[in-house]
């Protein structure tokens, strides 16, 4: 029978941040699962643990020199630098920061509004839209669709550059619809036609991500979207958009794959809608945490790569950026087609069964081993062996372990290094229970 206190404090903890670090989920489990769940909602400020990470220096490197430039070489550099620091910058958010809910909402949203550096190329367009999404993760979703219909990485990623009076481009039209807003089949493509001419105007400077507005290029004439009939722009598109009744389902609907299950619906009984009728994305997000779903064991998901890296740093006390060789790292998180920055389209990363191939499996054991030998295994390695089995399952958050694990984890309990790493390749580690 499982235990479902422990089971909701684990969810709560591998759902809605990325882990527990070493001490925390046995502290949770003394306190309770309320108690836990308003601590994990909570936001002091400042954020001590982000306050160990240096500034990033990414800046606006500008047009990219010709092949026979001498300057190539060293914009080049500096290019591969600003990508690949933007990179290992935000893991070490996700790993350090005490407010790991605003960091997994950050998380979710990136996934959600997919944008990939392959196609802007350039790391600051990439870091201002990390700052909106960072800025309105918990916020409001209206206020939140408005700020990325002015982001320059969105924009450029799904063409709205291209998109003018005289010659229309209705990709973000499209996008904005059925992936970003209503859901497949929640509009037509009359709307999407109209929609598009709404959006016009754009401009995009590419290296830098700055947005400007061209009057000569915007279509100024009323458009009728979803049966309503205006001279609308994006601003007040975006805002006709987000009140529709199918906006905040498929918002809750969304949420409600990623956070909870990607296999069974919410229940009628969630009230998952009622919780987003302002928009507000902490109040729909707490009345999830807070839902019966929680302490259900049907609900299960896997945890992305990114996700369990991250999980693995909290739980070793590693900090990403000062892993041996940031190459190595970003090498293994593309093995496992996980990469910040660099979703594969516009539609985002997969869920569960997609993170579980065999070929996936080998590279994420060669990827343990290499996280472990630099981690931080005293809280295991200061126990009795006796201890050590369950203790790990407390250092990880585990509600439980299988008795199939549970016997390999024991055949292992004279050597830490080999426990822990037995214990984060185990199925009920990489499946939030």
């Amino acid at each position: 029978m499982v235990n479902t206190e422990r089971l909701e404090i684990a969810r709560l903890y591998h759902r809605f941040g990325f882990g527990p670090r070493p001490g925390e989920f046995a502290s949770a489990i003394n306190i309770g699962a309320t108690a836990t769940r308003d601590k994990l909602f909570r936001n002091s400020q400042p954020d001590l643990g982000l306050m160990n990470i240096p500034e990033i220096l990414i800046t606006d490197l500008g047009q990219r020199p010709s092949p026979l430039d001498p300057s190539l070489a060293t914009f080049t550099s500096e290019l591969r630098r600003q990508n690949t620091e933007l990179t290992t910058w935000w893991l070490d958010r996700m790993v350090l920061a005490d407010f790991s809910l605003q960091e997994k909402a950050t998380w979710f949203w990136h996934g959600h509004w997919a944008t990939s550096i392959k196609k802007l190329n350039f790391a600051l367009p990439m870091y201002k839209q990390h700052q909106t999404l960072q800025k309105y993760a918990l916020g409001n979703f209206n206020e939140m669709v408005s700020a990325m219909l002015d982001d320059g990485a969105l924009q450029f990623w799904l063409d709205g550059q291209e998109n003018t009076a005289k010659s229309p481009n209705e990709n973000l039209a499209r996008e904005l619809m059925e992936l970003f807003t209503l859901g497949v089949g929640r509009y037509s493509e009359i709307d999407v036609k109209e929609l598009s001419r709404a959006l016009t105007g754009i401009q995009v400077t590419r290296s830098s991500g700055d947005i400007t507005f061209k009057k000569n290029r915007f279509d100024n004439g009323t458009k009728n979207i979803l049966g309503a009939s205006q001279n609308f722009d994006r601003k007040s598109a975006g805002k006709l958009l987000v009140s529709q009744p199918s906006s905040k389902l498929f918002i809750t609907e969304r949420v409600w794959f990623r956070y909870i299950s990607s296999q069974f619906p919410a229940p009628d009984s969630s009230n998952l809608e009622r919780a987003f009728e302002g928009r507000e994305i902490r109040e729909l997000l707490f009345a999830l945490a807070s839902s019966d779903v929680m302490r259900d064991s049907r609900y299960e998901l896997v945890k992305s790569p990114v996700e369990w890296f991250v999980a693995v740093c909290r739980a070793l006390s590693i900090t990403p950026s000062k892993l041996v060789k940031n190459s190595v790292l970003l090498n293994y998180l593309q093995k496992l087609a996980q990469v910040p920055f660099d979703p594969p389209n516009v539609g985002g990363w997969p869920t569960d069964d997609a993170w579980l191939s065999t070929a996936s499996a080998q590279f994420r054991a060669s990827f343990a081993t290499w996280l472990v030998a630099q981690g931080d295994i005293s809280p295991i390695e200061n126990l009795t062996p006796g201890e050590r089995v369950q203790k790990t399952a407390d250092l990880l958050g585990v509600v439980e372990w299988s008795a199939r694990t549970k016997s390999a984890l024991e055949g292992n309990i004279k050597s830490s290094k080999r426990l822990i790493l037995l214990a984060i390749c185990s199925p009920e580690y990489l499946v939030s229970a």
